[in-house]
């Protein structure tokens, strides 16, 4: 497989889409970040004084998938016609996952949206938390799964799935 960000002088380069037919795609992404005791337990119980952070990240999230491509210089701007956050708390890990699922009917994917959304959800979890705890760990942002166009479905069978 080649890649198709390159000239044929190693120039970067927009992917031409023009003739790709229009398909029905989506993907889902996941990443999570780990805190403190007392951060989770302020984000369970609504006690974070910038307000309710899991509403704020879901908003930031959705707002970073629809602005994917104002950040990643070689995206396609994607007419979405969906965007999901959903989060999983996990006490005994002290964990906060997020899934990010994201739907066009378009010429190209929605992987970089997703990847975006679970991102900028997770940056704003710590956002509103750092006044509690600087050291919580963001990591393991990851695609889950994608469907439609040339590829058809791809998944990603060694990664946790949203429950």
């Amino acid at each position: 497989m080649e890649l198709t960000h390159f000239d044929e002088h190693g120039k970067a380069v927009m992917v031409d889409v023009t003739d790709k037919q229009d398909t029905v795609r989506e993907a889902t992404a996941a990443g999570k970040i780990v805190v403190s005791q007392a951060v989770y337990d302020a984000i369970e119980q609504g006690k974070i004084g910038k307000g309710d952070v899991l509403g704020v990240a879901t908003t930031a999230g959705i707002m970073g998938a629809k602005r994917t491509a104002d950040l990643i210089p070689m995206c396609h701007i994607l007419p979405i016609t969906n965007c999901r956050i959903r989060f999983e708390m996990v006490p005994e890990e002290r964990t906060v996952y997020c899934y990010c699922t994201v739907k066009v009917t378009g010429k190209t994917g929605v992987e970089m949206e997703a990847l975006t959304g679970v991102s900028v959800a997770l940056l704003t979890v710590y956002d509103m938390c750092k006044a509690l705890d600087k050291s919580m760990e963001i990591g393991e942002i990851y695609l889950c799964k994608k469907t439609g166009g040339k590829s058809g479905v791809v998944e990603n069978p060694s990664r946790r799935e949203p429950h």
